[in-house]
């Protein structure tokens, strides 16, 4: 795949592409370390380094981790691609509930607009939301647990309604950028953009592991992580091809049909949702404890529950419920996205039907069959990436809040971001290749 880079290079569509994606997210990492306007950057440094050596920065690790560090730098782009992933999974899920969004999505090109402009109302809502939370936290001292250092210069309600209004613009201008690589780019601007903030923080933290641990321990972890690249890559790219023959028709004096095809279906067909779907849901009960935790006084017995089980992500019960909900979601997620009934319908409005099984009732029962038996070990797949590796880090004593960057749900995000990528880049390539051979 890294042999297409050269050519693409020196195909001049091709070129300008690559490099407007490099520039919007080179403009996207230097927005993430602009520090908000009322933010002291170097008390919001210092607490960050006190607090990430402990579980207190656990419950934000893999939402910093998206952001490349800039949530927990209170920086323009703070909040970052987030809110939009978030509301695009909500509208989703909206569509099989809500019949006006069912019937949007039918309706092609216009409806799908309207669905993007719901999903961009909605991720300036959760914006707004999630900058308040953090501002909120902020101001209270309790964003950095341990950390009594006072990070905002101006504490008062305009001052803090301000650095929300900042947070909310930079994300409203990271929801732009996505959109525009996406649309004049190569590959998927809001994936590319969760990528480039994970491979911000890589070179630091390996750093981090190397001068704590020693070079031994940084060697293994980096044998650890090249199995698991290589792990991600044989799943993604597993599929199971089912025959599809479509029957001889005459229409007019012509003859159509007749020939053969297959459906794929992917072994992880959910990608990497189910992993962001388990982990803002177990982040949610932490966030709730610390925003009802009194001052001053002892927390109540859900909140030390809470803070014992749910934030350390090397605690046995915070593995379980995670593995348990990545499972879960990746079964919900496939149900949602993958209708059988429709494949089916479209199969036979074309004339196509499986060998062995009659258009209808018989092909969607096999089409269940073989997505419920596929989805299985693709759940499990999901659930091992995403705990292994931090148990490894926690074993080997590196902290897995630091060095998250090296966990599984890193290495399974860029990956297959990686993947789709270089697969985008070539089937654009070959498009121009074969133009030009028909000129």
């Amino acid at each position: 795949m890294l042999s297409a880079f050269v050519p693409a290079l020196r195909t001049p569509d091709l070129r300008r592409k690559i490099l407007c994606t490099l520039g919007l997210l080179a403009l996207y990492r230097l927005g993430a370390a602009l520090p908000s306007p009322g933010v002291n950057y170097a008390k919001v440094r210092a607490c960050a380094e006190l607090a990430s050596g402990g579980s207190s920065a656990g419950i934000y690790q893999l939402i910093d981790l998206f952001s490349g560090g800039a949530m927990l730098q209170l920086s323009v782009f703070a909040i970052g691609i987030m809110p939009y992933i978030t509301a695009s999974i909500i509208t989703q899920l909206l569509a099989v509930v809500i019949p006006r969004f069912e019937e949007l999505r039918k309706e092609g090109q216009a409806g799908q607009a309207k669905i993007t402009q719901y999903t961009r109302y909605l991720a300036m809502a959760l914006a707004v939301l999630q900058g308040t939370t953090l501002v909120a936290l902020a101001a209270r001292k309790q964003l950095f647990r341990g950390c009594a250092e006072r990070i905002l210069s101006d504490d008062s309600i305009f001052g803090m309604v301000v650095i929300v209004l900042v947070m909310t613009a930079g994300a409203a201008l990271v929801m732009w950028f996505g959109e525009l690589i996406s649309e004049r780019g190569v590959g998927n601007g809001m994936s590319l953009l969760i990528f480039a903030g994970i491979a911000a923080r890589i070179p630091s933290q390996g750093k981090a592991i190397l001068d704590s641990h020693g070079a031994l321990t940084f060697a293994a972890i980096c044998a650890a992580v090249l199995l698991t690249v290589i792990g991600v890559v044989y799943f993604e790219q597993g599929q199971r091809r089912i025959p599809v023959q479509y029957a001889k028709r005459v229409v007019g004096r012509k003859l159509y049909g007749g020939s053969s095809t297959y459906l794929p279906l992917k072994v992880n067909q959910a990608g990497v949702i189910p992993v962001i779907f388990a982990s803002s849901l177990l982040y949610l009960p932490n966030l709730l404890a610390q925003l009802t935790q009194r001052s001053s006084g002892d927390p109540a017995a859900w909140q030390e529950f809470i803070a014992k089980y749910l934030v350390d992500p090397a605690n046995p019960v915070y593995v379980a419920v995670y593995f348990g909900c990545i499972v879960f979601f990746t079964y919900f997620y496939v149900a949602i996205t993958f209708n059988p009934e429709e494949r089916a319908d479209e199969m036979k409005k074309f004339g196509g039907f499986i060998p062995g099984y009659r258009p209808g009732r018989p092909t969607i029962d096999y089409l269940n069959y073989v997505l419920s038996r596929i989805t299985l070990p693709g759940s499990l797949y999901l659930g091992a990436v995403a705990v292994l590796p931090t148990l490894l880090l926690a074993a080997g004593g590196s902290g897995p809040a630091r060095n998250l960057a090296f966990g599984g749900t890193s290495v399974l995000i860029v990956v297959s971001v990686g993947l789709d990528t270089m697969k985008q880049v070539e089937s654009q390539l070959l498009n121009t290749n074969y133009a030009g051979f028909l000129r």
